[in-house]
């Protein structure tokens, strides 16, 4: 049963650059950080990432939620959570300030991850074990599908889950092999051309075939030439991916992504307004082979309903640390099984959390196994920290999701 629960603001300076993107120039790392203490003092952890200032907004919010959950036991709530993030997400008064957005989904997400997190200790296995065990029907459960209606009802979800039970074994060598990383730290912002340039360089001394640059710069022409310097020192066979972090108008990205499809990028990420559902259909069709990858601030299902909808999304960025935790990701996994687009999650938690679900979904939606990004400035910050040799994700064993702060 969980007896309390805490709740607390937790900050990271960055070393000078790093972090940076278009519009973020000089961020700080935060949690907002929700523990739950069970009877037995076990404490499920989670949270919520933001760049400092609001954090401490977001902790209070989470407190509210967090409360409502004191006396319950995790077995018992877990097994019908669907219709507690049902109940939690659509409280009358936090509603008015979203809905499922912004600062209460945000909090909503910190306890949800924290709820996973017990469960899981509570079971003594780590949360990607937990996940792929459950049956079809005991994960459904777990998930609010409401607002999903016309694309992906109840029974449609369980036909798809049983449609993957075949090829579960076959995909469990993902365990043992270890999933794919890219490196997001090669070109901050911020870094200038040499930084960039050794970074490449590093990255891939260290085994990875995939990393990605920050553009969205005032002159288009240091995006373009930084561009060139990564993709010289990547070679072609490597996967480059660039990412805006929304700073472009369609005006301006209509021409900027234009000049850039010439490196070949694999993606581009955030290229406008994360709202802009048709800002990005224009901009899709228009650079057409080159796809989009959208969802770093994309806050919920629907909205990832709506750009599936469209057809603009080539790569699907949700992250249980934005959205409402690790309920509503995997909820927006399905979806995207559905469509058929490959979901490479950012990693607000710097991969602890995400490492888990990746594993989910390639194991229990066949979803491929494509790459999971890797950003390191927080690790020592962690009481099991990810861990990656060349390149790749090693599988955690530890019980939980990861997300234990020292």
């Amino acid at each position: 049963m969980i007896q309390k629960m805490e709740v607390r603001d937790a900050r990271f300076a960055l070393e000078k650059g790093a972090g940076s993107d278009a519009i973020h120039r000089d961020p700080v790392y935060s949690y907002a950080v929700t523990n739950l203490i069970d009877d037995a003092g076990i404490t499920g952890t989670g949270f919520a990432f933001t760049l400092g200032e609001g954090n401490d907004l977001v902790c209070k919010a989470a407190q509210f939620y967090a409360q409502k959950l004191i006396g319950k036991d995790i077995e018992e709530l877990m097994a019908g959570f669907g219709q507690v993030f049902y109940q939690l997400s659509n409280e009358q008064q936090f509603r008015w300030l979203g809905p499922h957005k912004g600062v209460v989904h945000l909090a909503l997400a910190s306890v949800t991850n924290a709820c996973y997190d017990l469960w899981a200790k509570k079971r003594g296995l780590p949360l990607w074990k937990l996940l792929i065990d459950l049956s079809p029907e005991q994960l459904l459960n777990t998930l609010d599908l409401s607002y999903l209606e016309d694309e992906l009802t109840r029974e449609q979800a369980l036909t798809l889950l049983h449609s993957q039970e075949d090829g579960r074994n076959a995909r469990k060598t993902i365990l043992e092999k270890g999933y794919p990383g890219y490196d997001t730290s090669v070109g901050w912002f911020n870094y200038d051309d040499e930084k960039v340039r050794e970074n490449c360089r590093k990255a891939i001394a260290e085994g990875f075939t995939a990393m990605k640059l920050k553009v969205g710069s005032a002159d288009p022409q240091r995006d373009l030439r930084r561009a060139a310097i990564v993709r010289e020192e990547a070679g072609d066979d490597s996967k480059v991916m660039l990412d805006a972090n929304q700073q472009w108008t369609l005006p301006q990205a209509l021409s900027i992504c234009k000049a850039l499809q010439s490196m070949n990028p694999y993606w581009i990420e955030e290229p406008t307004h994360p709202d802009d559902i048709l800002a990005h259909k224009t901009l899709a069709e228009a650079i057409a082979p080159v796809k989009l990858a959208l969802g770093e601030h994309v806050p919920n299902r629907v909205i990832f309903k709506n750009y599936l909808q469209t057809g603009c999304a080539g790569f699907i960025q949700v992250d249980a640390v934005r959205v409402g935790g690790v309920s509503e990701f995997i909820t927006v996994s399905l979806l995207c099984r559905k469509y058929g687009i490959p979901v490479v999650p950012h990693v607000g938690d710097m991969g602890q959390l995400h490492q888990h679900l990746v594993l989910f979904n390639h194991i229990a939606l066949g979803h491929e196994a494509l790459f999971l990004e890797h950003i390191p400035h927080l690790q020592k910050h962690f009481v099991h920290p990810v861990q990656i040799a060349d390149g790749v994700y090693r599988t955690p064993q530890e019980p939980g999701s990861g997300c234990d702060l020292k």
